[in-house]
Formats: C-alpha cells, structure tokens, sequence
C-alpha cells in the first residue's frame, strides 16, 4: 500500500492534468470563438453596401424600392443575403439630402441609389469616386447629371422616365377633352431642380395650343388648400400637375382635392385617377427602378459608370377615370377613350 506522502503526489498529479486539460479546453473554446468572430466580420466586410439616398419616405416610395430590389435580385445580389444596404429618406424636404448625402459617403459604400433628381444632385456633389445610380423624371443632360446619355462619364450613370419630357403631352391631352377651355392651372414645385425646364417646355405647348397657363406653386403640402383657391380665383378650367416627389407621394390626396373642387386634372401616373383624378399619363416608375437595380448590381460586378449608357423607360401609360369625369359633368371623347390603357369606370 503507497504511503499518505505518496497518495497526495498521486491526487495532485491528477488535479494537475485535469487543471492542463481545462485551461487546453478554454484556450482552444476562445481561439475557435475569437476565429468565428473574425470570420464572421471578414465575411461582413466583404458584403458590398448600398447606400440609397431619396426625396421621400421610406413608405411613399416602397413600391419603387422593392422594384429596385428586384433589378438587384437579377444580378444575383439580395438584401440582407450577399448585399447590405443603407437608407436615407429626406421626407420631401430637400435642404436635407445634402447632408444625408455626405453621411453615406463616410460608411465606405460600394454604391449609392439616388432616388430623384434633388437625390441624384446632392450626392453628385458629395462624391466623385464611389458610383452612383440615378433616377430622374427630367433630362440628365440638362440638369447637369451627366454631360452625355451614351456617354455618361465620370461616377455617375442612371435611368430617366418619361415624364417631364411629356409635360406637355399632359397639356394636349387636357386640351383634348376641355377643348372650349381657355385657361389652364399649372402646379409645380419651385424648390425642385427640373422645375425651369418643366416650366419652359409646358409654356411652350401652351402657346402652341392657344392656352393661357396659370401657375401656381407648392413645395410643401400645407400649400395645397392655397393652390386650389387660386385655381378657382383664375378661373381655370384644368389642373396639369408637374413633375415632383411632393406630388408624387401626395397624389390621391390631390386627385381627392381636385374631385372635391369640381377641377378636372391630370397627373403622371400611379394611382392618381383611381384615387379620383379625371387622367393619369407617364412613364412607369416602377420600371424604372427595377433597371436601376440592375445597374447598381452590375456595377458591384465590376462594371464602370462611365461604361453604362443613361437608360430611358420609354412605357407610358394613360388613364382615364369615366367616373370623374361623369361627377364633374364632363363628356370624355372617344378618342381619349380608345387609346386609355385603362379605362376606369
């Protein structure tokens, strides 16, 4: 039988081995922890970020951002999978974007979605290095986006809609179904950037048409009620409402408003006439969005701004409410009727 000195010896060999074996466990638990940890933030530091920077609300424009979601998805990138992204939403307050703009700059993003032409401005004059992909309802060329469609140059690249550019198509078309009317209100949005041209080409088509043209301002919608006073104070037979992110997320309100005030108008599409405007007419910018995405998804691939032709969404769409224009004791002619994509009545 070993002696008491010898059964210590033996229990403290035993501890001792025990005690190695712990302290080999939980070095080797925390290596394997501290390399899942490095893994996983090597593995988030190679997700590319997205910035996207808009005019409007999170809420207005989700139809359009899931749109331009899925242009991403055709390039094989997928929020929150094998793509980050960052939103900043200006809530139709446009002295905020520049800001928000230099925001996303400093997070080392791999690209920035500018939603508008307010957007699109801002964060062109944040940056000239990370890329940026637009979408505009007015001429890029004009604005100062990019000094060629085929050849954009430079960071910047995008899609425009056709609506500014059918502005006055909107005009035509509210001269068509008023033809004995005179007097037309014009609404626009003083703070947005494509304003003047809007102005200058509709003034244009007033003319040419023989059509005095009222216009009347708002850059916030608490200036509605005012509008559409003075629309009545002129006397105006028709509302043509312009281009704008104000407008746009506001549009059932003012087709309801319009309704409301016995005041046939036109908008650029959406959900203005179903909402009781008496015509829709423009570009789809749900397409739009969807051909931005795969632009932004290409150039995380690796492709060049420059090397990305302007891509212009040519669909247009009119709309024609029949019970709008009942209400308001209106006769739309045929010929608007036969070429309406949608006829609601």
């Amino acid at each position: 039988m070993p002696g008491r000195t010898e059964q210590i010896l033996s229990i403290a060999a035993i501890l001792g081995a025990v005690d190695m074996k712990r302290r080999d466990f939980i070095l080797t638990s925390g290596a394997a922890a501290l390399w899942s940890a490095a893994a996983r933030a090597q593995q988030a530091a190679s997700v590319p970020v997205v910035g996207v920077l808009g005019s409007g609300s999170s809420e207005g424009w989700a139809p359009l951002t899931a749109a331009f979601r899925r242009g991403l998805g055709e390039t094989g990138y997928i929020e929150g999978k094998n793509l980050a992204m960052e939103y900043r939403w200006a809530e139709g307050q446009y002295d905020r974007l520049l800001t928000m703009a230099t925001d996303l700059v400093q997070r080392q993003l791999s690209a920035i979605a500018a939603f508008t032409t307010p957007a699109a401005l801002a964060a062109k004059r944040t940056t000239a290095a990370i890329p940026i992909v637009f979408t505009t309802i007015g001429n890029p060329v004009q604005i100062g986006l990019v000094p060629s469609l085929s050849r954009p140059a430079g960071n910047v690249t995008g899609v425009t809609s056709l609506n500014v550019q059918v502005g006055p198509k909107r005009l035509e078309l509210m001269h068509e179904l008023l033809p004995a009317a005179k007097d037309i209100a014009l609404l626009v949005n003083p703070k947005n950037p494509t304003t003047e041209n809007q102005l200058r080409e509709m003034q244009a088509a007033a003319n040419t048409l023989g059509l005095q043209l009222h216009v009347l301002h708002a850059s916030t919608e608490s200036d509605f009620d005012q509008v559409f006073a003075r629309a009545g104070q002129l006397r105006s037979s028709g509302l043509v409402i312009g281009g704008d992110i104000l407008f746009t997320a506001n549009s059932d309100k003012l087709a309801k408003m319009a309704l409301q005030h016995a005041l046939p108008a036109i908008f650029q599409g959406g959900t203005f006439a179903a909402a009781g405007g008496i015509m829709d007419y423009g570009g789809d910018f749900a397409e739009a969005s969807r051909l931005a995405g795969v632009y932004t998804g290409r150039i995380l691939r690796g492709e060049k701004p420059a090397d990305l032709p302007v891509q212009q969404a040519t669909k247009v769409q009119l709309v024609v409410n029949l019970k709008t224009a009942k209400a308001l004791d209106i006769t739309v002619p045929l010929s608007l009727i036969g070429r309406a994509d949608e006829v609601i009545e």
